[in-house]
Formats: C-alpha cells, sequence, structure tokens
C-alpha cells in the first residue's frame, strides 16, 4: 500500500512515540506519501513536532495522548481508536541506562526501567491494539541492531541490548501466534541515529533515516510472518 491507493482506501499508520526524533519524521515521511497517521505523545500537556506537524495537514494527522508503561492508558485509546482501522501499527520506543555499567551493577530500579520500556510495554501496546489493524497489515516495533545475539562482539550498553533481544523474542512468540494470518510484522534496527537518545556522535541524521525505515515498512506489507530488518532491509541475524 502506498500513496498510489485508490481514493476509497487513504491508508493509515498509527505510530506510537511520535513527538520527536524518528517517530516524529517516520509520521511526517508516512504523511507526505499519501497515508494518514494517527501519532501518541506522552505528554498531554505540551506541544510537541507531532502538534506543529498536525496543524499543516489539513485533518490527516490525529494526535493521541499514550504513556506506555501506564497500562491503564491503553483501553481508553482502543476505545477512541475503535472507528478507526489501520493498515500499520508501529511501537516506537526506547530508553537506556549508563552504558557502562556492567550487568552485574545495575541498579533494580534502572533494570526495570529499561526492560519495560523496551519490552514489555510495546508488547502491551500490540496486544492492546492489534485488533484494529487490518488482516493484510502491518505490525512492527523499533528494536535495535544491539538486540541481536549474533552480534554482540563488542559488549557494552548491556541492559539496552538484553531489553531489545527480549522484545525481539516477545515479538517473535506473537508472530507465531498469528501464524495464521496474513498479516505482516518487522522488527527495524535503524542503526546509530542522531536522536535524544542516540546523542550527537550518532553517525546517521533522522532527515536521512526517516525515508529508509519507512521504505522497509513498506516493503514488508503484505508479507506475511516476522523479519528483523536493518535500514537498508537486509535481514538482522538472531
Amino acid at each position: 500500500m502506498s500513496s498510489t491507493d485508490t481514493p476509497q482506501h487513504m491508508p493509515t499508520a498509527l505510530i506510537v512515540g511520535a513527538s520527536r526524533g524518528l517517530g516524529h519524521a517516520m509520521a511526517a515521511e508516512f504523511l507526505g506519501r499519501g497515508w494518514n497517521v494517527i501519532g501518541t505523545v506522552r505528554d498531554a500537556s505540551a506541544r510537541t513536532l507531532l502538534h506543529d506537524l498536525a496543524d499543516r495537514a489539513e485533518g490527516r494527522v490525529t494526535v493521541e495522548y499514550l504513556d506506555i508503561n501506564e497500562p491503564d492508558h491503553l483501553a481508553p485509546l482502543r476505545a477512541r481508536l475503535a472507528d478507526r482501522r489501520l493498515d500499520l501499527l508501529f511501537v516506537n520506543a526506547g530508553t537506556t541506562n549508563n552504558e557502562e555499567t556492567p550487568i552485574g551493577e545495575v541498579a533494580v530500579d534502572d533494570f526495570v526501567e529499561v526492560m519495560i520500556t523496551n519490552a514489555l510495554s510495546p508488547m502491551r501496546v500490540i496486544e492492546a491494539l492489534e485488533d484494529l489493524v487490518s488482516p493484510t497489515g502491518l505490525i512492527g516495533a523499533m528494536s535495535s541492531g544491539q538486540g541481536s545475539i549474533t552480534n554482540n562482539t563488542t559488549a557494552g550498553r548491556e541492559v539496552y541490548r538484553g531489553s531489545k533481544a527480549a522484545l525481539n523474542m516477545f515479538m517473535r512468540s506473537f508472530a507465531v501466534r498469528q501464524a495464521a494470518t496474513q498479516r505482516g510484522f518487522a522488527l527495524l534496527a535503524p542503526g546509530w541515529v542522531r536522536t535524544a537518545l542516540g546523542g550527537p556522535g550518532a553517525p546517521y541524521t533522522v532527515e536521512e533515516s526517516a525515508p529508509l525505515l519507512v521504505d522497509v515498512l513498506l516493503s514488508q506489507l503484505g508479507t506475511p510472518g516476522l523479519a528483523y530488518l536493518n535500514r537498508s532491509g537486509q535481514t538482522v541475524p538472531w
């Protein structure tokens, strides 16, 4: 599905975590390709880049409020979106702790925060909203190349790596439970991007990354099963 779709159905993407960074840039990219966009923000009282995008979008961008770490927010969001059909549900979420702390020295609170934000909460969102997605639609989440066990040859960022590996495993289990459907499932490894999480030293900009990531997601529409892919659409080893 793309901007060439018939006027009878303009596809709709829900981007969870679209207030800034890659989430916002991907929302803008989908909008530019002829999609309707629903984007979520965590702070209901704050003005964000997504609000600015909505102001320019002539009704094609809807801003919703969701803190993914608050399970009680999911049912109200599901109710507000009950009459919307989604062609794509993509969860963009991520946090980290002190990257140099070995796993045996990580504080329990830090461990729990990273694991809930990066692994449990995205799956809660997907489980809560998946029935809004078209039977031939796509469900995805932002993973990381650092979630690859095979490719871990440098260590470091151990809690972050573990949380993304956990997300990959949970998503794989979810896809197996949906094996009888025609839906596609995607885990994206965007590379090291210059975001609030990635930091100013990252080699890739948000502006150059968003179109590539949207290309990868669109390539998976209509392709059943789960793929773990990098920014170029290449398979990342588990």
